[in-house]
């Protein structure tokens, strides 16, 4: 519901949202609630296949009624198009008796005459450019709407319906059922920043940052957490190391720690070679990290974590790590 929530505050999916609603209701509106209703429609609006078929039937049931007012009446009711489907038919008389169509003929001609050229009516011959144009507006426009349906509210359905979550999902899911720690409580000065991030493996891409600011939001640096080391092969990565760094505006060097597993740590040649981008820890629950520059102090707690299990040594993956970061200023002693 707060990811649905969080898409609606975007004008595209709000402005997509609207006109999928619009489409559903007017079908609705259209189709069952107030549909068209033709009634005493004129058969000069036909189209002219069926034009020429009801004045054949006309000319049928006069040549049997002989009723020459109802023969003028239904020829009337063609409007216009009356002199043309005539002519129409007395040039191709097809199985029809020739000699009733001329009778009939004879008989409306003698009370409707023919129009003047100004006043003649021929039948529209369609633009050939017209239906393919519409056809392939109506495609694209269906298509569009398809495909941001697909790309913006498919997921949320699938979501809201108990569908898998992604493992970035997952760990945003962890990340906010997990409670911050109340330094105010525990009688401490509280942090000026202080951040919850999770990672869960399947999250190929990890890399969480996050920016710092005083509290009147000035801005002091940067901190996060990225992946640092994979060990064996194939998909998704089992990431064995972490960096987790910090950034101060003042300092001219970034400050970075590595957190890795029990195999990684005790492992010579990983250690070795990790320790070159920072100082090695051991990953433990609730561990604290702490990281320093010029003026900045940052204190990362794992709140949370596992290893993964597989063909790979024993504790050489991790399954999921919830880390707890806050970052105090430095109080700096007057010299």
């Amino acid at each position: 519901m707060n990811n649905f929530r969080e898409l609606l505050k975007k004008p595209a999916a709000l402005i997509l949202l609207s006109a999928v609603i619009g489409i559903l209701i007017g079908l609705a509106w259209g189709w069952w609630i107030q549909p068209v209703e033709w009634k005493d429609a004129s058969p000069a609006l036909l189209h002219p296949v069926y034009r020429e078929q009801y004045l054949r039937m006309a000319i049928d049931s006069f040549a049997v009624n002989r009723d020459v007012e109802l023969a003028v009446k239904r020829f009337e009711a063609l409007g216009p198009y009356g002199h043309a489907v005539l002519d129409t038919i007395i040039s191709n008389p097809g199985s029809q008796d020739p000699v009733a169509i001329a009778s009939y003929a004879e008989i409306v001609r003698s009370v409707v005459p023919a129009p003047t050229p100004a006043e003649a009516a021929p039948s529209p011959t369609p633009n050939p450019i017209v239906r393919p144009l519409v056809i392939i507006l109506a495609v694209l426009a269906v298509g569009g709407v398809g495909y941001m349906i697909i790309r913006y509210l498919l997921p949320i359905f699938r979501r809201s319906g108990g569908g898998a979550l992604t493992p970035a999902q997952q760990a945003r899911q962890l990340s906010r059922q997990t409670e911050m720690t109340d330094y105010v409580a525990m009688g401490e000065e509280p942090p000026i920043a202080q951040f919850m991030t999770t990672f869960v493996i399947g999250d190929d891409l990890f890399d969480d940052s996050f920016s710092i600011e005083n509290p009147a939001g000035e801005f002091m640096g940067e901190c996060g957490i990225g992946i640092s080391e994979t060990i064996g092969v194939g998909e998704p990565k089992k990431v064995t190391a972490f960096e987790l760094w910090l950034f101060d505006k003042n300092d001219i060097q970034t400050v970075t720690k590595v957190l890795m597993s029990r195999h990684a740590f005790e492992d010579p040649a990983t250690y070795q070679r990790l320790q070159n981008k920072g100082e090695p820890v051991l990953a433990e629950l609730e561990k604290q990290i702490v990281l320093e520059t010029a003026a900045l102090q940052l204190v990362a707690t794992i709140a949370d974590m596992g290893y993964g299990q597989g063909a790979l040594p024993a504790e050489s993956f991790f399954d999921r790590l919830t880390l707890e970061i806050a970052v105090w200023p430095k109080i700096v002693a007057p010299e």
